[in-house]
């Protein structure tokens, strides 16, 4: 009996070239996705701004010139610091034992915090061997216009430009840069100082329900102050839920905790807060 051995597998950079076939190899791996999605989020990854000497993409597994394995990074600077988003990990079961190539290959970088956002249960322990730790654990599902609170604001939508009384604020590229990938950006003045808030548009319950999800804010906390406005600005706009990640008890807000399985995690330097999911896949693939 003659048996095939398997072709030699390479590992490298994910180029412009590749694009097509990356997107079609993960619509294998997420059949809940289109090629099309794919490439819409492979074109956001090619026009947005990357870190100088940091990859674009991410890498492959190549074997036969074709891809058969894939790892997007999506690298960000985020406040002084460097994030990673670790996302779409996935390779086709022939070659599974190379799997771990591509993980231990993009963690070499000591210098980042990398965070996966969105693990497949199969792939926590191995990700949590990794050193990877959980920063949020669940959602809330919250419905921040029923609150009331006597503080007076003033809240500005923020497009692709901020405005020059913003532009001083060190949120203001977060806020444009989100702007421009369609989330809903939003600094909210008070008495004591703008606040930035950054939603990305969600659905819930079967895909029924429009719903935001807070991507940024400087501490949940902030989104609690001024849930009401806030709820009551997103509500007009056809938004009448808005989820919020856990790590602990549940914020003083109506709603209730929902996908509690859902974790996420983060290894390196500067671990993220719940709240904080600035430049990570939801922003760059959208719903």
């Amino acid at each position: 009996m003659v048996i095939d051995a398997p072709a030699a597998v390479r590992r490298r950079q994910i180029t412009d070239g590749d694009l097509d076939a990356v997107a079609e190899l993960l619509s294998r791996g997420f059949p809940t996705r289109t090629a099309a999605w794919w490439r819409r989020g492979l074109a956001r990854m090619a026009a947005r701004a990357v870190p100088e000497g940091y990859p674009r993409f991410g890498t492959l597994l190549e074997s036969g010139g074709r891809p058969v394995g894939v790892l997007l990074m999506i690298v960000s600077r985020v406040g002084d610091g460097l994030r990673c988003n670790l996302s779409s990990w996935y390779v086709e079961p022939a070659f599974a034992a190379q799997s771990p190539l591509l993980l231990n290959h993009a963690l070499r970088d000591r210098a980042v915090t990398y965070v996966n956002v969105s693990p497949a249960p199969h792939t926590r322990p191995i990700i949590e061997a990794q050193g990877f730790r959980p920063f949020s654990r669940g959602l809330l599902l919250s419905l921040p216009w029923l609150r009331v609170g006597r503080e007076r604001v003033r809240l500005h939508r923020i497009g692709g430009t901020v405005p020059e009384r913003f532009a001083d604020l060190p949120e203001a590229g977060l806020l444009a840069a989100h702007a421009g990938h369609g989330c809903h950006a939003v600094v909210v003045e008070a008495a004591d100082g703008p606040h930035p808030f950054v939603f990305a548009a969600r659905r819930v319950l079967n895909r029924l329900v429009p719903t935001t999800h807070l991507i940024h804010c400087r501490a949940v906390q902030d989104f609690v102050r001024f849930a009401g406005p806030l709820g009551r600005h997103l509500l007009l706009r056809g938004c009448p839920a808005v989820l919020v990640d856990l790590d602990g008890p549940a914020p003083d807000l109506p709603g209730r905790p929902i996908s509690l399985h859902q974790t996420r995690y983060s290894r390196g330097p500067n671990p993220p807060r719940p709240g904080d999911l600035a430049y990570t896949e939801g922003v760059i693939f959208g719903p």
